[in-house]
């Protein structure tokens, strides 16, 4: 899968948890809210710099 379709689809996750949380649960659940998205945002942070550090290397080995 590319990377942005992957960070993609976890900011739609994120933003998903936050409608629901206020349409179906009227914001009843904010703790567990913040928590999953806090938890999915990490996600995307780690696998955006494994992406990065991937393409450094890509990019280093074709310039030698």
């Amino acid at each position: 899968m590319k990377t942005s379709t992957i960070l993609f689809t976890i900011i739609a996750l994120m933003h998903s948890i936050t409608f629901m949380n206020i349409l179906i649960f009227e914001g009843e659940w904010n703790g567990i809210v913040l928590f999953l998205s806090i938890i999915l945002f990490i996600t995307a942070v780690f696998y955006f710099s494994i992406e990065v550090r991937a393409g450094i290397k890509r990019h280093s080995k074709t310039v030698s």
